[in-house]
């Protein structure tokens, strides 16, 4: 089963983006519709749709997205197991150690309190 995350633009970068916008609106007006007729029409539209979706960026707690991520659950769950069985390794390694006469059981306890402590 796959999970969707939407992520849109920042702030900042919606921000700027309208500004930009707004620029390319008065250019439009005021330079491309005179001088290029439907072209400028044109340019003025794109940059109206433009600055009108970093507004709703800004000015709104939704906003538009700019991608999306779809991430396999069945991954995540494969990664928990993964982490279990580390931290089982772990353990059964530190034992091991200990067993050999390789550690004195002062460094297996203190040892295996770190490994608990990074598991819970």
């Amino acid at each position: 089963m796959a999970r969707r995350i939407r992520v849109k633009p920042g702030k900042g970068e919606s921000m700027a983006g309208f500004l930009g916008g707004l620029v390319f609106i008065g250019i439009g007006i005021f330079m491309a519709i005179p001088t290029f007729g439907v072209f400028g029409i044109f340019w003025t539209l794109i940059a109206v749709v433009i600055t009108g979706v970093n507004a709703y960026n800004v000015f709104s707690d939704k906003g538009v997205t700019s991608w999306e991520a779809n991430i396999d659950e069945d991954i995540i769950e494969t990664h928990k197991e993964k982490e279990s069985l580390d931290f089982d390794e772990k353990i059964r390694k530190l034992h091991k150690l200990r067993e050999e006469g390789l550690i004195s059981e002062e460094d297996f306890q203190i040892k295996k309190k770190e490994i608990l402590n990074e598991k819970w």
